[in-house]
């Protein structure tokens, strides 16, 4: 799909606030109401709005622990990655899980709890208890410095 400026436009303004009511986002874009719930629609449909979502402060629900994880596996089978991804997609606590290369590890996670009590028992009593985890490396969350959802769209201009 061919993006113009108005598109881009309209991707950026999503981005910031999905909440916007259609003729909020119109107005944003210089836009009428009807066209631009069309474009709306097209970019849903073309799949590059892949979802709309409320995101929740962790620390006014009380989820104060972050954690970033490097998991090592004991084999580089499809069989062994695929029980290890069904498992995590069960465990609320991991907002991301990523198979990557270039590390000591197969899988970078970021798990988010309520303190390190429940970090404790979330790791041995679930996710190193999945066949074939062998490693675990920890890392907790300081401060962040930036947290956005947003996409960069500028090499699209």
């Amino acid at each position: 799909m061919g993006l113009d400026k108005i598109d881009l436009s309209i991707l950026a303004e999503l981005q910031q606030d999905s909440s916007l009511t259609n003729q909020d986002l119109a107005d944003r874009v210089g836009l009428s109401a009807s066209p631009c719930l069309r474009r709306v629609k097209a970019l849903e449909e073309s799949g590059i709005i892949d979802r709309k979502v409320t995101l929740l402060k962790k620390s006014s629900l009380g989820l104060k622990l972050t954690a970033f994880l490097q998991i090592s596996m004991d084999r580089h089978t499809p069989d062994r990655f695929s029980v290890f991804e069904e498992e995590v997609h069960n465990f609320p606590e991991v907002r991301s899980c990523n198979l990557v290369t270039g590390q000591n590890c197969d899988y970078l996670l970021e798990v988010v709890v309520e303190d390190m009590e429940k970090y404790h028992d979330f790791l041995l009593g679930q996710l190193t208890r999945i066949p074939g985890v062998t490693g675990v490396q920890s890392s907790f969350l300081l401060r962040s410095v930036k947290d956005s959802t947003a996409l960069p769209l500028e090499h699209l201009r």
